[in-house]
């Protein structure tokens, strides 16, 4: 089923347009000063009222990742691959969107908000890593030819820009690290857009409690 594609598409344009809105807001009212330099995306959702609106994304955009998450981890199972890579994945994906709800809820203490980050951003890194790997191994491989590299490449531009976001800041340069998390996030969005070309092959979707309970059911009608 096709709409099913459109779930990580929903949470890329979701996540890229709320940020950059909560950049114009923090712009229109004065909260950052672009003469200054590119501010850090915590900086722009700071201050009031476009730090109740990113609490909001993180949130929305969290919820919506887990979901891509455990339907990821649904496919690869029911094609036949349920090892210790994909549960890793699982694990790494659950961890890292707990980690941008952290971010956005928690902008107004520091040590817990970095922490947040470290989840959504290194945690989440090596759930992309994980998916690369499940992107050779498991199916559908229908696109594999060219989601392969496009997702490598990704990965390995997220890696660099998260090392030396990390760099930059430590010696003082907040404008160009600042431009490193800009790039960093949006690419992030982009990851998990990219997961619109496996869920296009998704037949059904469904919650089932009870299997067992169900077959004797089943069986007691036909009786």
């Amino acid at each position: 089923m096709w709409l099913w594609a459109l779930l990580p598409i929903c949470l890329a344009v979701f996540g890229t347009v709320g940020i950059w809105t909560v950049f114009g807001i923090a712009v229109t009212n004065g909260s950052v000063n672009l003469t200054e330099g590119v501010p850090y995306i915590s900086t722009c959702g700071s201050y009031n009222p476009q730090s109740c609106l990113f609490s909001q994304i993180c949130n929305t955009s969290s919820v919506l990742g887990l979901w891509i998450v455990v339907i990821r981890f649904q496919q690869v199972r029911d094609f036949g691959n349920h090892g210790w890579v994909n549960t890793a994945s699982i694990v790494f994906g659950f961890i890292s969107c707990v980690g941008l709800s952290i971010l956005g809820n928690f902008q107004s203490i520091l040590e817990i908000h970095v922490f947040g980050a470290l989840l959504a951003f290194f945690v989440g890194l090596a759930y992309f890593w994980v998916q690369l790997i499940l992107t050779y191994r498991a199916e559908p491989s229908q696109d594999r030819c060219w989601v392969g590299p496009v997702r490598a490449t990704c990965c390995t531009i997220c890696t660099i820009l998260a090392f030396a976001m990390i760099g930059l800041h430590r010696m003082r340069y907040p404008s160009p690290a600042a431009v490193c998390e800009w790039t960093l996030v949006m690419l992030f969005f982009c990851l998990f857009g990219l997961f619109a070309v496996e869920f296009k092959h998704i037949d059904c979707h469904r919650l089932t409690v009870q299997k067992r309970a169900l077959e004797t059911d089943c069986f007691s009608a036909s009786m």
